[in-house]
Formats: structure tokens, C-alpha cells, sequence
């Protein structure tokens, strides 16, 4: 039997001491990590922490291209957010917009060799700014279990979104 959505009704489960300050240390993390690296990638590589994961993004697929839909799912961004981005991101030349050549319906986000050049370049200065903020401060079991819980809590959500789904198709 599938796993329930907490209903409104229900009574609270109030969080734990220990639990409240787990949820406000995550909190902080889950705010301070972003700022942290946007303002290294502003400063070195004029790109902020989102433009840079598009980039990144793009060359990891095959023709360093992507439809701007599965982009923005990737880029946990609304199709017009997305697409503002995109813009600014091909008036410096970075990326491309061109027709889906197998439907047109669609657009694809491609990567410029310009792109892909500053990418190559940004990446150290992020790549260190990471390991020093993340993975220089933690030992391998905690890289471990930050992996594991990670992994756990994106998959509860996608549950839940995929429940949520459900339960709206099946609303009169």
C-alpha cells in the first residue's frame, strides 16, 4: 500500500529539541551554500550559482544542447524564468536558442563553444569553492551519510509531487 500524504486534520508532530535545530542547521545550509557559491562565481566568472548550473548542465548533454522544458526542470526553474535567463545568457554569447529538429514545438538551449570556453574556465575557481565549503570540512562517513540523506529526501519528494499528481487527476 502506497504511503499516505499527511492529512490537515491530523494532529502535529511537533519537531524535538534536537530535531529543531537539525531543521534550522539544514535551513542555514540550505540558504548560506548557494550564496556562498553565487557570490564566488559572481566575482570570478560574472555567472550566478543558476546560470552557471545551466551551463554546466548543457555540457553534459550531447551536442551541449537541451530541450528549454527538460532545462528548466533540471534548472528547478518556471519555463519564463528560464527562458529570461536564457536570453541574457545568449546576448553574451554563452548559449543559443534553435528550433527542436524533431518537433517543432520545442526549443533547444545550445551551448556555445564561447560558452563551453567560459565554462571551462569558471569551473576551478567553483570546483574549489565547493571542496572547501563542503567536502573539506566533512570526513568520508559524513560525505556518506550527507549522500545517503540526500538521495532519501529528494526521493520522498519526487513521491510526494508524484502523489500530489495523482491526487489531482483523481479530483472531481
Amino acid at each position: 500500500m502506497p504511503e499516505q500524504l499527511p492529512r490537515p486534520d491530523d494532529q502535529p508532530r511537533w519537531l524535538t529539541p534536537a530535531e529543531q535545530e537539525t531543521w534550522q542547521q539544514f535551513g542555514l545550509m540550505l540558504h548560506r551554500l548557494p550564496t556562498a557559491l553565487d557570490a564566488q562565481l559572481q566575482q570570478d566568472a560574472h555567472l550566478s550559482y543558476v546560470e552557471y548550473y545551466v551551463l554546466a548542465g548543457l555540457s553534459d548533454q550531447p551536442g551541449h544542447r537541451m530541450r528549454m522544458s527538460d532545462l528548466a526542470v533540471l534548472a528547478n526553474s518556471e519555463q519564463s524564468r528560464l527562458s529570461h535567463m536564457i536570453s541574457r545568457l545568449e546576448r553574451r554569447g554563452l548559449v543559443r536558442r534553435e528550433p527542436d529538429p524533431t518537433n517543432g514545438r520545442y526549443t533547444h538551449a545550445i551551448l556555445t563553444e564561447a560558452g563551453h570556453a567560459h565554462l571551462a574556465e569558471a569551473a576551478p575557481g567553483h570546483v574549489a569553492r565547493v571542496r572547501d565549503l563542503l567536502f573539506d570540512v566533512l570526513e568520508p562517513a559524513e560525505l556518506h551519510s550527507l549522500r545517503t540523506a540526500a538521495a532519501k529526501i529528494s526521493e520522498r519528494i519526487d513521491r510526494r509531487e508524484q502523489q500530489a499528481g495523482a491526487h489531482k487527476k483523481t479530483r472531481p
